[in-house]
């Protein structure tokens, strides 16, 4: 029974990521198509974190009354810059690079998260890189592999892979985009890509400075309805500079609604609480190293709802993707038992009266003195004579008088 629970605590976490991928992969999908029917993806952002505002605050609230810690201006201005990061510029160049491209693409250029998130680690003092290491050589030659696999699924297409379920399947998809120009096209796809780019190096920023708010601010789910809340206020500002229509906040009971409750309930409350659980044990390039799966999940899932091809250059990406993945994965686990191994045990307290191990050496050491000092306080027997021996500052101890005859 002890062996069992052992396994499933040790399964936990790769439990977690896995299934938030699968979170990620439904949220591109649902999206791609709402931004297909005209949904401006600033207005979206704003619906996405207030509806997950309102999911997890009520929790927060209630969870974490007795254990939140107190707010500072510190901790307020990293939830301000976490909100920054987070609500407002990764997902709205994410969701514009989305627009201008494809969930299957859009997920593809995110891999290199990992690169980033393991490089901006580095640099930040929170990753140690030793090249004489092996497990240090994995994690480094892990991301190289799988920025490796994602950009080879960008510029090589190849042929088409017919699979089993996409041999009867109709070319073309009411959720597809209308046709445009092959110029325009491309000029829109290269947008896209840089808007991705963008979105990525947030993300990664995200995980560094969530990494870093939590070891003084450990309430979690107090910390991730702060940083909704804080990414709903500040889009809204965006928005309002960006979208000067008031129809464009107009919502009904359709696929635009479902998009924005998905990506706030699932992707943003249960996922950013999620995946801080996950990083306060793991550390944050684990968390993302999982990313990649992301990108199959979405091009099995988009071959069925939009009808998007699979290409031969995508199934070798996600070979060379899947390899990195677990040559990280693998630099990680062998890092986290060396450190286990090489750990410094805490001072132990002791019995019923509360003194510590050191505290039990430290009057230990006190009585061997004493013992040492009456030691030497040899007396003259011929002359009756009591002899005084110095004792050094730090042990005041005065040797008594021999008592006269």
């Amino acid at each position: 029974m002890a062996a069992t629970t052992s396994i499933i605590e040790r399964c936990k976490p790769y439990i977690a990521v896995i299934s938030l991928q699968f979170g990620y992969a439904g949220m591109n999908i649902i999206t791609k198509v709402s931004l297909n029917h005209g949904m401006s993806h600033y207005v979206l952002v704003v619906y996405r974190h207030a509806f997950a505002t309102l999911a997890i605050a009520p929790f927060a609230l209630i969870l974490e009354r007795k254990v939140r810690p107190k707010m500072t201006f510190m901790i307020f201005m990293q939830i301000f810059v976490l909100g920054l990061l987070g609500p407002v510029i990764d997902q709205n160049f994410y969701y514009a690079g989305l627009k201008y491209t494809s969930p299957t693409f859009s997920c593809a250029m995110s891999n290199i998260l990992p690169a980033m998130t393991f490089i901006m680690a580095v640099l930040c003092r929170m990753e140690k890189v030793n090249m004489k290491k092996v497990m240090c050589q994995a994690k480094v030659a892990g991301t190289v592999v799988t920025v490796a696999g994602a950009m080879v699924m960008t510029l090589y297409k190849g042929p088409i892979v017919e699979m089993v379920w996409t041999k009867h399947m109709h070319p073309h998809s009411s959720n597809a985009p209308a046709p445009v120009s092959a110029a325009t096209a491309d000029k829109d796809w290269l947008k896209g890509s840089i808007f991705l780019i963008i979105a990525t190096l947030a993300w990664s920023g995200l995980f560094i400075l969530q990494a870093i708010t939590m070891r003084k601010y450990d309430a979690q789910l107090s910390l991730t309805a702060l940083i909704c809340f804080m990414g709903t206020l500040q889009s809204i500002a965006v928005t309002f500079v960006m979208e000067h229509s008031l129809s464009v906040w107009s919502i009904g009971w359709d696929m635009n609604l479902l998009a924005a409750a998905y990506a706030g309930i699932v992707t943003s409350s249960i996922a950013y609480y999620i995946q801080g659980l996950v990083m306060k044990k793991r550390g944050p390039v684990f968390v993302t190293a999982f990313s990649p799966l992301m990108m199959i999940i979405v091009a099995i899932m988009g071959s069925f709802v939009l009808a998007e091809n699979i290409y031969l250059g995508g199934i070798l990406g996600s070979i060379l993707i899947v390899a990195g993945l677990y040559s990280v994965l693998w630099g990680k686990y062998k890092e986290r038992e060396w450190e286990k191994a090489n750990e410094i045990p805490e001072p132990v307290k002791g019995g019923e009266s509360g003194q510590t191990m050191i505290e039990d050496i430290e009057a230990n050491d006190v009585a061997l003195e004493k013992a040492l000092a009456n030691k030497k306080a040899i007396v003259s027997g011929e002359n009756d004579v009591s002899v005084s021996i110095e004792l050094p500052e730090t042990m005041p101890i005065k040797a008594k008088e021999v008592p006269k005859a």
